[in-house]
């Protein structure tokens, strides 16, 4: 959603964070991989995310640099209705300079609650108001240069309401049963990357659920 984020966290809020993970990296026995942060600075501050440069410290003691996006994160849903349909939205991406065709998603506000930001993010796309919600998984969309985390969540239950998006979206909202939701997934006509992952996670939860009604 385009709105503007707030600055992203202080270099020693960072460098806390990184000391967590590397502590934990250490537990497995990565320590010859790891690269320790020497400085942040900011270079660019952006309407969705913020983009900084580090100086770190390199497993063989030099030094080298790495251009990060701060990202606050976000949800993604996979919207599954009564019928057996995927709720998906149609829409331009600047980016990708085409339309896109991607289940219903949206970044973070500052403090927000991720699973209140995908009942937000649900409603004001879709309209769909879901009765029961769950996370399926967290992905690191980027890891190369990015530390956006996405939450992606499954609705069931859904009624449907007036969706209500931001003044510079424009959306169009498609039921596609989950069949062909899937196969569009498997046949590359569907290349967004949390969307990839929702529908191969609902395949996997389908085939699960098959397999033990058959035992059954």
């Amino acid at each position: 959603m385009p709105k503007r984020t707030q600055k992203s966290d202080s270099t020693a809020d960072k460098c806390k964070k990184t000391s967590i993970t590397r502590a934990s990296k250490q537990a497995l026995g990565d320590t010859d991989l790891l690269e320790y942060p020497l400085e942040e600075s900011t270079l660019f501050n952006g309407l969705i995310f913020n983009v900084s440069r580090m100086q770190v410290k390199l497993p063989n003691g030099s030094i080298g640099e790495r251009d990060i996006v701060r990202h606050p994160g976000a949800v993604a849903v996979v919207a599954l209705t009564n019928s057996g349909s995927i709720c998906l939205v149609r829409q331009y991406r600047p980016s990708l300079d085409r339309i896109t065709l991607e289940i219903p998603a949206g970044k973070l506000e500052l403090g927000e609650d991720p699973l209140e930001a995908a009942q937000r993010e649900l409603l004001e796309e879709t309209g769909m108001v879901a009765q029961n919600m769950a996370l399926l998984t967290t992905i690191a969309s980027a890891v190369g240069f990015s530390d956006e985390l996405v939450r992606i969540y499954m609705a069931t239950g859904l009624t449907q309401e007036t969706p209500h998006p931001d003044q510079d979206e424009f959306v169009r909202t498609e039921l596609v049963p989950l069949h062909e939701f899937i196969n569009t997934v498997l046949d590359g006509r569907i290349e967004d990357a949390k969307t990839v992952v929702g529908a191969l996670i609902c395949d996997a939860v389908s085939h699960r659920l098959t397999s033990q009604n058959s035992v059954e």
